[in-house]
């Protein structure tokens, strides 16, 4: 495993091979998956995290141990790179295209779609993962998750707490807080499903959100949470990536409580954090590396989504210590049974979510 760096060097070796072959009418792609012939070296599996890099405590951590899992239980060796901004999106694709060492390229991040939409074109025989976005194109495998519907349980889980506030600390206020990333729809997925999972179980409870304007901004993200807990929402739950992290330092300094996301945050502040939502982007990229080393099995052109059916998505307690009551976990874990079985349809817009209440009324 190695982290891929870019020059100024490397970028005129690029833009150098792609004009040659673009003379010889050929194509700079590597073989499409598996071994190389008999002899030749093993292809490997690379990917493009999402700008903030490894140390996010979230999304590109996820993808990270996907990566490690797939070179434990696979052997498959791994590069991956770090982009600094959007920019350097298409760089590092179109990098790793052209140097033919890899079965698989996976890009990380709905931000990566105009950049993967051009390389993609570009190296027609290279297979691309793409996580969190759809390009439809016959060398992509996209992958999307039911954020939603894991949203709603945590979402719920806060309705609930905050209806027994005093047991937990909390004020009297019936207000939850949301902090996303961006005002985009992926990010309003997390934010819909939350608002009616908490609204759903406690018609008293009201929502308050903003957005960072970046994955990365902890200060930010820190003063809007402050903001929000001043007006009464003590429980907040952020979907915002590293920013994230200073959602936490809010809850913590104001005796709050939040919800992680993505990963198992809990650890990061066991007695602030009380539940996370889980996003599975590790399970996911192990499982685009592995489609790529098995014959027949990767989907070019395919659009995979992945939910609580599955286990693409889910929540955690673990390694909170705030005691949410077995009661609670009861009804939250019923709601998921429901959601499964397809009794409850998650709104995935926050326009539809006073639709889907009026629609569906709950029974503890």
């Amino acid at each position: 495993m190695k982290k891929r760096t870019t020059t100024i060097l490397a970028m005129l070796m690029i833009l150098s091979m792609i004009l040659s072959a673009c003379a010889s009418g050929g194509s700079n792609s590597p073989p499409s998956g598996g071994n190389t012939s008999e002899g030749g070296p093993e292809l490997k599996a690379g990917a493009v995290l999402g700008v903030g890099g490894l140390g996010d405590q979230s999304f590109n951590d996820l993808v990270y141990a996907g990566l490690e899992r797939a070179q434990s239980e696979l052997g498959v060796d791994f590069d991956y790179a770090e982009p600094k901004q959007a920019s350097d999106f298409e760089l590092f694709l179109r990098e790793m295209a052209v140097d033919g060492e890899y079965a698989v390229i996976i890009a990380i991040g709905f931000e990566q779609q105009d950049a993967l939409t051009t390389v993609a074109a570009e190296f027609p025989d290279q297979k691309f993962g793409f996580i969190d976005g759809v390009v439809e194109a016959p060398n992509i495998v996209s992958y999307t998750t039911a954020e939603e519907q894991a949203s709603f349980l945590v979402g719920a889980m806060a309705g609930l707490v905050k209806a027994d506030a005093a047991a937990y600390g909390l004020g009297d206020a019936q207000e939850i807080g949301f902090v996303g990333a961006l005002n985009i729809p992926l990010i309003n997925k997390f934010r819909a499903g939350y608002e009616a999972g908490a609204r759903y179980v406690n018609p008293e409870i009201s929502v308050r959100g903003d957005y960072v304007g970046s994955f990365d901004d902890i200060t930010t993200a820190k003063e809007i949470a402050n903001t929000i807990n001043a007006n009464g929402a003590d429980i907040i739950y952020h979907a915002a990536g590293g920013a994230g992290l200073g959602v936490f330092q809010s809850t913590a300094e104001n005796n709050g409580l939040s919800i992680g996301c993505n990963s198992n945050q809990n650890y990061i502040d066991p007695d602030h954090i009380m539940a996370s939502m889980l996003k599975r982007v590790d399970v996911i990229t192990f499982d685009i590396v592995q489609s790529a080393f098995t014959e027949g099995a990767f989907q070019g052109g395919a659009t995979v989504e992945v939910g609580l059916a599955d286990e693409g998505v889910g929540y955690t307690c673990e390694q909170s210590n705030i005691s949410v009551s077995q009661e609670i976990l009861d009804q939250v874990e019923s709601l998921k049974d429901e959601i499964v079985k397809g009794t409850l349809i998650i709104p995935s817009e926050t326009d539809a979510v006073d639709a889907f209440l009026a629609e569906n009324q709950y029974h503890s």
